[in-house]
C-alpha cells in the first residue's frame, strides 16, 4: 500500500483537526511525500539521442522519510562508511535513555539529542585514553535512533567502534586486546552521570525517580561492515515503510510494526 495514497486521504482532515499543534516539519514531510513523483516534485526534461524521443520524467522528493526515493542513499551511505573501514574487528555499542527522560526528550529534541551525542562521544573517547582500557585516541561512527521496533518513543544511540586507536606518543596503531572494547556496566555509569549534569547545566529538568541502572551494550560486530547494514536500514527512511501498512478501512490505518 503507498503511503502517498494514505497522506492524500486523510490530508485535509488531518489538517483541520491537528492544525494548531503539527510542527511545520511534520506538514512538510507530509507535503514532500503526497508529491513524490508527481509533477508537483518538479520534472525532468529528457530526449533520446537516437530517435529524438522526448518526454518529461517527475522528480523524487528526496525527503528523508519518503519510501519512495530513498534506498539510494542508503546504499551510498554504506559506500562512504565502507571506505572508511579499517582492517580491525569492529564494535557496536549503544546506549540509551532510560523512560523516565523520555517526556522532557520529546520536548526538548534538539537540545537533548546534542546532549546525548556530546556525552556518548566524551564516554567513549574518554574510556580509549584510559591506559588500562586502551591508552590511544579512538574513532567512531554514531547513528541516533529515536523510535524501537514496536514504534514506540526510544531515543538511542549506536556506535561502531574500531578495536584499537591511535597512540599519539609513539604515532602508531595500538590493537585492543581481548574480545571486549570496554566494560558496558561502566560505560553506562559514567554516561549516567555526564548526561545528567549535562541535562542540569543546560536548564531542563532532571526528573525524579531515574533508575540508578542505565543500559549500554556493547557486542562485536567482525569487521564493521555488517553493522554498517544494520543501521543504514533506519537512516534515510520514515519509521513505518509501506510494508508494513496492512489495512486503510474506513478512516482506520493499521501498520505492523515487526517487532515479536
Amino acid at each position: 500500500m503507498k503511503i502517498a495514497s494514505v497522506i492524500n486521504e486523510y490530508y485535509d482532515p488531518f489538517l483541520t483537526r491537528y492544525a494548531d499543534t503539527a510542527l511545520p516539519s511534520h506538514v512538510k514531510a507530509l507535503n514532500a511525500m503526497r508529491h513524490c513523483r508527481t509533477p508537483e516534485s518538479g520534472e525532468l526534461y529528457v530526449r533520446c539521442p537516437n530517435c529524438d524521443h522526448t518526454d518529461f520524467r517527475p522528480l523524487s522528493c528526496g525527503h528523508r522519510n519518503c519510501p519512495q526515493c530513498q534506498n539510494h542513499e542508503a546504499s551510498r551511505w554504506i559506500d562512504r562508511q565502507q571506505n572508511k573501514l579499517l582492517p580491525v574487528l569492529y564494535f557496536m555499542v549503544t546506549f540509551t535513555l532510560p523512560c523516565e527522560l523520555r517526556a522532557v526528550t520529546w520536548r526538548n529534541q534538539r537540545t537533548v539529542y546534542s546532549l546525548m551525542f556530546s556525552c556518548v562521544s566524551s564516554t567513549l573517547k574518554d574510556f580509549g585514553l584510559t591506559p588500562k582500557h586502551l591508552g590511544a585516541e579512538i574513532g567512531m561512527t554514531m547513528v541516533l535512533h529515536t523510535h524501537s521496533r514496536r514504534l514506540d518513543f526510544h531515543p538511542h544511540i549506536h556506535v561502531v567502534v574500531p578495536g584499537g586507536g591511535i597512540d599519539k606518543n609513539r604515532r602508531q596503531w595500538k590493537k585492543k586486546k581481548g574480545k571486549y572494547l570496554f566494560d558496558r556496566k561502566s560505560l553506562a555509569k559514567v554516561f549516567r552521570a555526564r548526561f545528567l549534569d549535562a541535562l542540569n547545566k543546560s536548564g531542563l529538568p532532571v526528573p525524579r525517580g531515574i533508575r540508578p541502572e542505565w543500559v549500554v551494550d556493547c557486542t562485536r560486530v567482525g569487521q564493521g561492515i555488517t553493522a554498517l547494514k544494520y543501521l543504514s536500514r533506519y537512516l534515510y527512511r520514515g519509521v513505518i515503510s509501506e510494508k508494513n501498512i496492512v489495512s486503510n478501512h474506513k478512516g482506520r490505518v493499521t501498520a505492523y510494526s515487526g517487532a515479536l
